[in-house]
């Protein structure tokens, strides 16, 4: 399903294991599904929802389980995150500008070089200390491509 065109899908409930790289989910929603690795069944190794480079702009994953599922150079400007699972998730290079973020749990993803810029509700995020490369955020541009990093709150 690399490349797939979701635009707009209703994907609420549902469970999800695939190669999506490079797929367009913009303003789908995935509320209240499950993406994430079910770690009972990793005999063969880890078998996860990959999502790098994809573009899930305005997508809507309240409630949604993303645990361990790669998100790296995937764009969530704008999605709504509120309440979902992102433990263990790789968001490496990730673009969350603008994303809600209430109720996220953040527990050991990797957030180095993810951009985290205008979020909305990050102060109610869980777990954002046990997330890995934290230092290694990108929150604030301040233009002409340069970007200052900043020590995010403990």
């Amino acid at each position: 399903m690399r490349g797939a065109r979701l635009d707009g899908a209703d994907l609420s409930q549902a469970r999800v294991t695939a190669d999506l790289t490079g797929a367009s989910l913009v303003g789908a929603s995935i509320t209240g599904a499950n993406l994430g690795a079910d770690m009972r069944n990793q005999s063969m190794g880890l078998i996860r929802t990959v999502l790098k480079s994809a573009n899930l702009e305005r997508l809507d994953a309240r409630g949604a389980d993303l645990s361990r599922v790669d998100l790296e150079f995937a764009s969530l400007k704008g999605a709504d995150l509120t309440g979902a699972s992102l433990k263990g998730a790789e968001l490496g290079g990730a673009d969350l500008t603008g994303v809600t973020l209430v109720g996220t749990d953040f527990d050991s993803a990797d957030l180095a070089s993810t951009k985290l810029i205008a979020a909305i509700g990050l102060d109610q995020a869980r777990n954002f200390d046990k997330a890995r490369n934290r230092e290694r955020l990108i929150r604030e541009w301040t233009g002409a491509g340069v970007h200052r990093k900043m020590k995010p709150p403990c």
